[in-house]
This record gives C-alpha cells, structure tokens and sequence, in this order.
C-alpha cells in the first residue's frame, strides 16, 4: 500500500462556473484557471499520482497543453485511474477536505462523493469529502479562492 497527499488552490472570479468534485454549484463566483479549476478533483487526482511517485497532474495535463483548456476534471481523474491500473495499482480510499468560507457545501457532498468515486471506478464508500471554513482567516476565509486536500491509498493490484 502507497500514500499520497494532494492540493490544489484556485482564485474565485467572477463569470466562471464553480465546479467542486464534477458538482457544479449554483453561485456568483467560480474557480479562474486553466480547465475547469475543480480544486477537489485537482487535488484528488495529485493525491493519487503522488501514492504512486508519478508527479503531480502538471506532469500529465500541463497548462501549457490548449487540448486541456476548459477541461473536465472528472474525465481526466478517470485517466490518472487508468495510469493506476497500468502502473498494477488500485485506488484504496480517498479523504478529502475543500476549505472554503461560503458556498455552505454540506448539501452537494454527497454528489460530490458518488461523481469522484465513479471517475475512479471504485464504491461510493472509499470516498470521503468534507468542507471547513477558515474562520475568516487567510485568503480563503477573505472569500478570494478555495482550496483542498486529499490523501489517497493505492493497494497493488492482486
């Protein structure tokens, strides 16, 4: 078994669309960046190519690339699974946490959840996600980006 750690951070604009684990959620700000700026799925997807030293998402999908401009994080989190699997590993479990002061996310996790694990082809139950403020505190407590984390278990393929 391999651990991997995960992060990813993304300034709040206005007239971009805010997308967190595949969920796009309803609100007047959204993640700047060069895909869709899924920090969940970002950091997710780091968590994972991190358990298995194979860099981080840059080295896979770098922003110097237009073929990933406006990208769908949850199709590319399907292809680091498949880099996974080619390396003889699978996906063990995945805990995440967003750090955001406002949107209350509590009622998109579950979809959150279930979109996460089905890009990674695993059950709803190896995923774990969770939100926290910052109490005010930081650039993400002023309200000006969104930030997470994940660690990951890759288990070698029997």
């Amino acid at each position: 078994m391999r651990i991997g750690h995960g992060y990813d951070v993304h300034r709040l604009v206005a007239g971009r669309r805010l997308v967190l684990g595949g969920v796009e959620i309803p609100w007047e700000l959204g993640l700047l960046g060069h895909s869709d700026a899924d920090v969940l799925t970002h950091a997710v997807m780091d968590a994972l190519l991190g358990a298995v030293a194979l860099g981080d998402i840059g080295v896979l999908f770098p922003d110097t690339d237009s073929a990933y401009e406006g990208a769908d994080s949850l199709a590319l989190l399907k292809r680091v699974a498949a880099v996974l699997d080619k390396k003889g590993y699978k996906v063990g479990n995945v805990d995440a946490t967003v750090v955001a002061q406002r949107p209350k996310l509590a009622p998109y996790i579950p979809a959150m959840r279930e979109k996460l694990a089905a890009a990674m082809g695993v059950d709803v139950a190896q995923v774990s996600v969770k939100a926290t403020t910052e109490e005010c505190l930081g650039f993400t407590g002023a309200g000006e980006g969104i930030a997470a984390h994940a660690v990951a278990l890759a288990e070698k393929s029997m």
